[in-house]
């Protein structure tokens, strides 16, 4: 594939790199009819198009060799990359001041608009012009520690911890660390 993006048609059919023939066609079908374009509800041309290239592909059981090296290189290059990204200049200060800074936002939301206290992913994007990629972390590890919930639809809500550890910033005027936290790893 050479200079050009890496395409997982694994992904893009939904299905593992251990599928066999039968499952791929299967899968293929029914996402073939899904976006067929001649589809009222639920066509698109562009998918159809992605969706028929990956079954091409991965049919054909020699091109599916050749296929799944890439396939192999790629993941780990993708891998190798999210390690240096994740050394790079993001250190343990900007996480947390990113966490701060989510919490931040959704106590004002809390408190400003109690009947509609959430926010989704895109509203943290574009307050505050952080890509997507790099709040993703950082509501993991809030939802998991209980300073936020995540509802069905993807909006995320200020808990009574995460509002209370909001409020010791205001009465300390300095970040304290979270509870169970310490140089940002977990306390066993």
């Amino acid at each position: 594939m050479g200079a050009c993006v890496f395409v997982d048609h694994y992904e893009i059919l939904q299905i593992s790199p251990n599928a066999d023939q039968q499952t791929i066609y299967r899968v293929y079908r029914i996402q073939a009819q899904r976006f067929h374009p001649d589809n009222q509800s639920t066509g698109d041309a562009q998918a159809f198009r992605r969706v028929s290239e990956a079954y091409e592909i991965l049919s054909d059981p020699s091109r599916r060799a050749s296929y799944d090296i890439e396939h192999r290189n790629a993941r780990r290059r993708n891998a190798r990359d999210l390690f240096e990204e994740a050394n790079a200049s993001q250190g343990v200060d900007v996480e947390k001041y990113k966490r701060q800074e989510i919490l931040s936002l959704l106590y004002k939301k809390r408190a400003a608009h109690p009947e509609q206290p959430s926010m989704s992913l895109r509203d943290f994007e574009e307050v505050l012009a952080i890509p997507r990629q790099q709040l993703e972390f950082s509501l993991w590890f809030l939802k998991e520690g209980g300073f936020l919930t995540r509802s069905d639809s993807a909006r995320h809500t200020i808990t009574m911890k995460g509002a209370e550890w909001v409020e010791s910033l205001v009465k300390d005027r300095e970040t304290p660390p979270m509870p169970g936290i310490t140089d940002g790893s977990r306390v066993a």
